[in-house]
């Protein structure tokens, strides 16, 4: 497919990259956004979705997940385009001599299972974070060769029946095994119970696990008629027709299984942007402080990704980051204009861009 043109790429949808967009919409500058999560939010809604945050400007207590929830809210009026589930694995100069590439840098990214969207942006913005959230695994030799189709990790969201992509009719009469603890883990476990599979089991080395009130009941309730099967030990064997597990007792339980589930959680790694040529400091991203700009020309980076002088890790400071780094860029995509310094509460070009 040919390359997406756009004035600004943002690689990640958490809040840093999210305020960014909004940022950039004041400025007329509407963009796309990759990120490798399935949904917007990035650590806050993947790690802590129900955890309150003390220190956002006049809220005094909001969720990661009600945050993420306000910003999409707020940048609704420059309507960005969305890339999920997809990581950014390529950056490089546009080698074309067309009016379009002038300045500008090729970015491929990668789905799960193929090559994703390529864009051709005059502005890039890592708002990566810690870096790209991706699925923790088993670690066992029979995972990497495990049928793709029924290995399904954190990283494709809760199952939802009314969703295609997730519709569990999919695992009908299927033997499915659930590893893990935390919410997802439970939801996808009682999810399956409650759908026509032939079996349920649930895999983690204590009887202890993070989910709702509500979920945990529906967990016990479950577990009392048969419907789910909890297995207390570590997975130790892996093949395309079982799952081995090490019980405290030093015995060993068999589980015939026809789709793997592992909701392990997620953990973040900086993955390919660390050979683009950019000037790191201790895994993180060295910036101009006045401009977020990087030593490549046109590429910014905002929030925990970045370093430099002063450098604090609080979601405020991401936002003050993202509005430098706005003003930066549009000097850049309108060089014959002249970038003004304008008010919410008073410009009207702003607030036409807005919708208010």
């Amino acid at each position: 497919m040919p390359a997406v043109e756009t004035d600004a790429l943002v690689i990640g949808a958490g809040p840093a990259g999210l305020f960014q967009v909004f940022q950039l919409g004041l400025q007329g500058i509407r963009c796309h956004v990759v990120d490798v999560l399935p949904q917007a939010g990035g650590q806050c809604a993947a790690l802590y979705p129900d955890k309150p945050i003390y220190d956002i400007p006049a809220l005094a207590c909001v969720s990661g997940l009600a945050l993420t929830q306000r910003l999409l809210e707020q940048i609704k009026p420059f309507a960005p385009q969305f890339h999920f589930g997809h990581e950014v694995v390529g950056l490089m100069r546009c080698n074309d001599a067309s009016e379009s590439a002038q300045n500008a840098w090729t970015v491929s990214t990668r789905g799960a299972d193929a090559a994703g969207p390529v864009f051709k942006a005059r502005t890039v913005f890592i708002a990566a974070g810690v870096g790209a959230f991706v699925p923790r695994t088993l670690k066992l030799e029979g995972e990497a060769g495990f049928d793709a189709q029924h290995l399904h990790t954190a990283a494709i969201g809760n199952l939802d029946p009314s969703n295609p992509i997730h519709s569990t009719s999919r695992f009908k009469n299927a033997r499915c095994v659930v590893v893990g603890n935390e919410g997802l883990a439970v939801a996808t476990a009682i999810t399956l119970a409650q759908s026509p599979v032939k079996g349920v089991s649930l895999v983690h080395r204590k009887d202890e696990f993070e989910a709702t009130e509500p979920e945990l009941k529906t967990l016990a309730a479950l577990r009392e008629n048969g419907q789910i099967q909890v297995v207390l030990g570590q997975p130790i064997g892996l093949d395309s027709q079982q799952l081995r597990v090490a019980k405290a007792d030093d015995t060993e339980v068999t589980l015939p299984l026809d789709d793997l589930f592992v909701c392990l959680g997620l953990s973040p790694r900086l993955g390919p942007l660390t050979g683009w040529g950019l000037s790191m400091h201790k895994r993180q991203i060295r910036v101009d402080p006045a401009s977020m700009a990087t030593n490549l020309e046109g590429i910014y980076a905002i929030g925990d990704i970045n370093d430099y002088p002063g450098k604090r890790k609080l979601i405020v400071c991401a936002f003050h980051e993202a509005t430098l780094a706005a003003f930066a860029a549009a000097a850049r995509v309108f060089p014959d204009q002249t970038v003004r310094l304008e008010y919410t509460t008073s410009s009207r070009l702003l607030q036409s861009r807005l919708g208010v």
